[in-house]
């Protein structure tokens, strides 16, 4: 079955073929955790790139560029379930909230990445993203199809109703889509900008948002080296995910594979050799 958005997917494990019937809601299949991310590597990496390339990297674009990576390795990343059914998205972006310069609140809209994009080409998207999202006078996809639906009383309840509608049966439009902060590959929230911890974000119960991540305030952290407990600078993250879309040993090596790109950035340099994809 196929929508504007993505393709079902056969999923060969018996469990997880009947997992969307036994929970039918993300709030169901919410799994939640917390991964601390070593500060130093990205710290040093940017200093680095700083003084011999003159690139200004952030911790939110190498994290991304990261994430990104990883889901060209691992592709079930990019899956949701809608309606009891699995699907492959077939594209990727991320939500982010991006603050206006002059008012105390932001506008959340989505950034398109290809899979082949490097850490130099997610850090140029999400500078040219933010440039554009804040300033006051531009009005987003997102903004203009709330400011639509806000403008006539009773309106938004029955648009909202026939959203999910279509959305459940695969005939959200796709400009609808593309305008809506609730259909995107990763949520993503940086926290630590506005100097606040990170939360566990919940998954939205209506579109498409399958994981989502929060940034928040350094912190350290003890751990067992050789022995003995150090404390560790890190950026902790708080990670939402929909346990119907695949496997936790999956969620265990995306962890791992995540963890190593975020040591040595370096690897993101290049494109990746290969992008794997699911079957559909």
């Amino acid at each position: 079955m196929k929508r504007a958005d993505g393709k079902t997917i056969k999923i060969n494990d018996p469990m997880y073929s009947v997992i969307s019937y036994i929970m039918d809601k993300r709030v169901d299949s919410m799994n939640m955790t917390t991964v601390d991310i070593p500060l130093d590597p990205l710290t040093a990496y940017i200093h680095k790139m700083r003084r011999e390339k003159g690139v200004v990297f952030s911790y939110m674009g190498i994290f991304l560029a990261a994430y990104l990576r990883t889901a060209c390795e691992y592709p079930a990343l990019n899956r949701f379930v809608i309606n009891k059914r699995v699907y492959a998205r077939n594209e990727f972006c991320v939500g982010l909230v991006v603050l206006k310069t002059d008012a105390d609140h932001g506008i959340m809209s989505k950034i398109y990445f290809d899979m082949t994009d490097t850490i130099f080409d997610v850090q140029r998207k999400i500078d040219e993203y933010i440039a554009e999202n804040r300033t006051s006078e531009t009005d987003n996809k997102t903004e203009k199809m709330l400011n639509v639906l806000l403008k006539i009383p009773g309106l938004p309840n029955f648009a909202v109703g026939l959203f999910k509608f279509l959305d459940k049966h695969n005939m959200l439009p796709k400009s609808v889509i593309d305008a809506s902060p609730f259909h995107e590959s990763l949520l993503f929230s940086n926290l630590a900008s506005i100097r606040t911890n990170h939360i566990y974000h919940h998954v939205y119960e209506f579109g498409t948002t399958s994981i989502s991540v929060t940034m928040g305030n350094p912190r350290v952290v003890p751990k067992m080296k050789r022995d003995e407990v150090v404390f560790e600078h890190t950026l902790p993250l708080g990670v939402v995910m929909d346990e119907r879309i695949c496997p936790g040993s999956y969620f265990a090596a995306v962890f791992k594979r995540l963890s190593q790109y975020l040591k040595n950035p370096a690897l993101l340099e290049l494109p990746p050799e290969k992008v794997e994809y699911d079957p559909t």
